[in-house]
């Protein structure tokens, strides 16, 4: 089949949703499909949104190069837009302040009557395309139940792997947490700086990733007292991130209403514990508290607490990862191709 997956890309970001739409183009490579990514940028900015939308509904991708294409896959808001007469998404997120994140400090959208109308318009416009799909599935179970609840879709998940799923493995239980995300307000990055700043003075932080917020968190980190057990790497890819899971004592990830996560998953194929909240969305479907990792009150007090006992010694860490390794092995994309095309 000639399939073309839809993706709504930021210039100079490298995020979850971008990875999924790329792995999902390399495993239809792989079974046998002409697959083709199409993407336009997408910045989120409040007053252009119905602009972006107009701008994917004026796509025709039913045809390219005077040749049919199959099927069109969206991903995420405002790719379903686009105009083919076999449409399937896999919802990775909605526009998610105009939905979830609306009445959080998380959401640019007020109360006001423009917002609202706004609000309402995007509401109706997302409805009304996925109407006119064939199928709607979901990354998450999370993700499932937002779609549900605003739209009334019923969705089911489709779990995939992380893109670094063959290249994670077992290394030693360190001396350091690892933090791996976006460094922007809903990853609650400067939780974790907090909770370092508690925790016993053995154990290390190191945070990969970039974003809006590094230069405010490093201060932060630089203010606390243990500035001298807080690295910031920057934005690490392949090898890099590997080698840092396989080495840390585990993985703290703790995101407001996360849509999927893939670092869960990473860290669990890895044989390491996961430290996660219990606002934190996605990772639930997941972490099991005690079982291969720790659920905490999304406070730096209760992820110090859960930093400290696997800190404690490393035969906890590597129980609670193991744990968590057979529960990842389990997702794989045996099938996904197949029940996302029908």
């Amino acid at each position: 089949m000639r399939i073309v997956v839809a993706e709504a890309r930021v210039p100079f970001v490298r995020d979850g949703a971008e990875l999924h739409a790329q792995s999902l183009v390399t495993q239809l490579r792989g079974r046998g499909h002409d697959a083709e990514s199409v993407a336009l940028p997408f910045d989120g900015r409040k007053d252009e949104l119905l602009q972006q939308a107009a701008a994917w509904q004026m796509l025709n991708l039913s045809t390219s190069n005077a040749r049919s294409v199959d099927v069109l896959i969206a991903t995420r808001f405002p790719t379903w837009f686009a105009r083919h007469p076999r449409k399937v998404v896999w919802l990775i997120h909605q526009h998610r302040a105009a939905y979830d994140l609306f009445g959080t400090s998380y959401s640019d959208f007020t109360t006001s009557e423009e917002d609202m109308r706004l609000r309402a318009q995007l509401t109706a416009l997302d409805s009304k395309a996925f109407a006119e799909c064939e199928r709607i599935v979901t990354n998450a179970q999370n993700t499932a139940d937002r779609v549900h609840r605003f739209n009334g879709i019923a969705a089911r998940p489709l779990y995939h792997p992380p893109p670094l799923a063959d290249q994670l493995h077992n290394g030693p239980y360190g001396d350091y947490i690892l933090l791996i995300a976006r460094l922007e307000p809903l990853k609650r990055v400067d939780l974790a700086i907090h909770a370092i700043a508690q925790a016993d003075r053995s154990v290390r932080l190191v945070i990969v990733g970039d974003g809006s917020q590094r230069a405010a968190l490093e201060c932060l980190a630089a203010q606390t007292n243990a500035a001298e057990r807080i690295t910031f790497r920057g934005a690490l890819w392949g090898s890099a991130v590997t080698e840092l899971y396989a080495g840390a004592r585990g993985v703290l990830y703790a995101p407001y209403d996360e849509d999927y996560g893939y670092v869960p998953l990473e860290a669990f194929l890895a044989a390491k514990p996961v430290i996660t909240a219990k606002d934190s969305g996605g990772p639930l479907e997941f972490v099991r508290d005690g079982v291969n990792g720790f659920v905490c009150a999304p406070d730096s007090a209760s992820l110090a607490s859960a930093i400290n006992r696997i800190a404690a010694g490393p035969s906890l860490a590597e129980h609670l990862g193991r744990a968590g390794q057979s529960v990842a092995r389990a997702i794989t994309w045996d099938g996904v191709i197949e029940q996302l095309l029908g």
